[in-house]
């Protein structure tokens, strides 16, 4: 029998490089692709579209995958309930005989076509992981489907007393029902190379002699060529400001929250946002030296870098293909040695390789998969890799971005000076006008604390941004001003400095503002912190997990915010490849199992490098492609709610392959015959009472799973 198992193995290993079948199923190691491998030697607009074209094809494939083994399934159902109906052993069972002449050979054809049309991807799954030495559930199912396919076929010509055409219909469509729930439910496929690179412009305003401008192609631009960044644009490029003067969101790129001002011979990177001011900026960077483009080359090397771990079913079914191979050997001596005839002694050893594979067992995890991910979809979680997910139970330190993930990434009115006899209405009113026209998220801040007060706005005049100053209107005929610290130390207004370096150590954001020169006001922003924030912070602790701040912002800034939640450590001014090196230290010298929570570009890297990537879903494309789950509702709860129904879900999947291998337990020795001499002797129908028993239990036990 063994021989003829190695024979049908080698007539498949023959054809498969024949096989002109679009499905490439590999078991439970090919439906998670390792990320595509892609060189970044430049970033030229086709180098981008070869990668656009590879990533689509990819994820077609994906698709194709799980439409296959859904197709396969509904037409292995169709034919194997003739195949139920014609079974002699099932027709004995419920006491009715179907019997007609030839319909043992009907039944034979039948049997064939869901042996080589369904058992396909088992088999060819097989070959794979026999060639790495590596068996699992794909050899498992391709073990109990070829002998019971043998032996049946044999049965045909006489040669055996009874088949198992039944028992390998229902093992092939069942197996095909649960790969398929498990692949429909955890498909995903990671384009975060393709989505950073969509951050980047593909045209440009280039600055010709004479001051004429063209607009060109980001691949033409050369070193020192000029371009012209106009209000709102993103800057394509990574360069020098030659002339103008404005603010830059960065935030995206670097996790600083506030936009900074740029003038004269100030860098400015690619995939930023311009603010309300003109800039020319001449090209540094290109290609592969850009700020952008390291990012990419680095989330790269982590992707490639990081292993899929072998999923719990596929571990369990690797001891199964073991433990049934061996019983099935060590029967078929035993009984010869006993004296009995070889018949007798075949009979037993298949009756075990047959029942070895239970049923319950291809549907234990992916069962529990749907159900959890029903489950995190009602609370707001979007599951993209499950492996990195079922490991998420020993996570023992949560990293978070600040900007965006434990603060909202918007400015509130946080503290007001006055002077000169103003109260706060009349100071936030002559701010407020200013900043009416402004999209600037200080004035957003202005703008929300008007109108909290109620304060009815009018129309400004002689409104103007000034080079260094800052922003100066007539507002009911008086000259307002709104300017740094900057300026307000140059002017040397009067402004009280023991306050103002209170709130500057807080992390605040503070402006002044004056009435025909005379200070009025001092105002200090910050960025609001989530709810939430702290409450999760909180239960992390409880359940003895480490909170951790990683934050491109300044470090008063970090520091404030982190101690208002209550982090266990805060690191500030964190540039992307900065974030990646501590998470790795975290993990290789603290020895932690670290998660890393955000959603911006600047935390791409790191969240790839983590043991498991959280995205913000309100943030950039690129951080929720490189993730492994995605935070719906943008509320750091989530992450606490993740932990809990990962550790749930591993939990309830033990429970299910402890049910699934109970089968087995007392399956595998009656089948061969140890309680022979008892009269006890398992009837292959009383194999398929248990087996259908695991199932049921298996799929009630799934449905109870629950977060705690």
């Amino acid at each position: 029998m063994l021989i003829l198992f190695s024979a049908i193995f080698s007539f498949f290993k023959k054809n498969s490089a024949k096989s002109a079948s679009t499905t490439h199923e590999k078991g439970h190691d090919d439906e998670h692709h390792l990320p595509i491998q892609h060189e970044h030697d430049s970033h030229t607009n086709n180098e981008h579209k070869q990668h656009h074209d590879q990533q689509h094809n990819h994820d077609a494939h994906h698709e194709e995958m799980v439409e296959d083994y859904k197709f396969r399934f509904f037409i292995s159902l169709l034919v194997a309930i003739p195949i139920f109906i014609l079974s002699p052993m099932l027709q004995d069972w419920v006491n009715v005989n179907l019997s007609f002449p030839g319909d043992k050979y009907i039944l034979l054809a039948l049997a064939s076509f869901v042996f080589f049309y369904g058992g396909w991807p088992f088999l060819r799954g097989a070959l794979d992981e026999i060639k790495k030495y590596e068996p699992g559930m794909m050899t498992l199912i391709s073990l109990a489907i070829c002998v019971s396919y043998i032996y049946s076929v044999c049965s045909v010509f006489n040669l055996v007393p009874y088949d198992f055409f039944w028992e390998l219909a229902s093992l092939i469509v069942i197996m095909l029902l649960g790969h398929w729930l498990e692949m429909r439910s955890v498909m995903s496929a990671s384009n975060s190379l393709q989505q950073l690179v969509k951050h980047m412009p593909s045209e440009a305003t280039k600055v010709l002699p004479e001051d004429k401008v063209q607009t060109v192609a980001i691949s033409s631009l050369e070193i020192g060529d000029t371009v012209l960044i106009k209000p709102g644009e993103k800057i394509p490029i990574d360069g020098i400001v030659v002339s103008g003067q404005s603010t830059v969101d960065e935030s995206m790129l670097t996790g600083e929250s506030v936009p900074v001002e740029r003038f004269a011979n100030d860098e400015v990177i690619g995939g930023s946002i311009n603010g309300e001011g003109a800039l020319t900026v001449q090209l540094q960077k290109k290609g592969e030296d850009s700020y952008l483009a390291q990012v990419i080359q680095l989330v790269t090397d982590a992707q490639n870098s990081k292993s899929s771990t072998q999923n719990l079913a596929n571990r369990a079914a690797k001891w199964l293909f073991y433990i049934a191979l061996a019983a099935g050997i060590i029967t078929l001596i035993v009984w010869l040695l006993l004296g009995k005839d070889f018949s007798f002694a075949m009979e037993r050893m298949v009756t075990v390789l047959v029942i070895a594979c239970p049923h319950a067992l291809g549907l234990a995890i992916p069962l529990v998969v749907a159900k959890s991910n029903a489950i995190a979809a009602l609370n707001g979680l979007l599951i993209r890799d499950r492996n990195t997910f079922e490991e998420a139970r020993f996570i023992s330190a949560v990293a978070f971005d600040k900007t965006g993930t434990l603060t909202e990434g918007k400015f509130e009115v946080t503290n007001i000076d006055t002077y000169q006899n103003y109260d706060i209405d009349e100071i936030i009113y002559d701010v407020a006008s200013v900043e009416m026209n402004s999209q600037h998220p200080l004035a957003v801040g202005i703008l929300q604390k008007a109108k909290e007060l109620d304060l009815e706005l009018e129309p400004v005049s002689k409104f103007q941004s000034i080079a260094g100053v800052g922003l100066q209107a007539i507002v009911d005929g008086v000259k307002v001003q709104i300017s740094s610290p900057r300026y307000a130390d140059e002017q040397e207004l009067p402004y009280n400095k023991e306050l103002f370096q209170q709130w500057s150590a807080e992390g605040k954001t503070v402006i002044f503002v004056t009435a025909n020169d005379k200070l009025t006001g001092m105002i200090a922003l910050a960025d609001i912190i989530r709810e939430d924030a702290k409450e999760a912070v909180e239960e992390l602790h409880q359940m003895d997990v480490k909170a951790i701040m990683l934050s491109g912002d300044q470090q008063q800034v970090a520091d404030y915010v982190g101690k208002q939640i209550g982090m266990d450590e805060i690191y500030a001014g964190m540039l992307p490849h900065e974030k990646a090196v501590k998470i790795e230290e975290l993990q290789e010298i603290d020895k932690q199992e670290v998660a890393m929570t955000g959603d911006g570009v600047n935390d791409a890297v790191a969240l790839v490098k983590s043991d498991l990537g959280l995205a913000i879903g309100a943030g950039t494309d690129v951080a929720i492609e490189a993730a492994d789950v995605v935070l719906v509702k943008n509320n750091p709860l989530s992450v606490v709610s993740l932990l809990k129904l990962s550790s749930a879900t591993y939990a309830k999947m033990k429970q299910n392959l402890w049910w699934a291998a109970g089968y087995n337990i007392i399956a595998i020795p009656l089948a061969a015959g140890i309680l022979y001499k008892f009269g006890i002797l398992l009837n292959p129908a009383v194999g398929a009472i248990l087996m259908s028993l695991s199932t049921i239990i298996v799929a009630i036990n799934a449905n109870l799973l629950k977060i705690k």
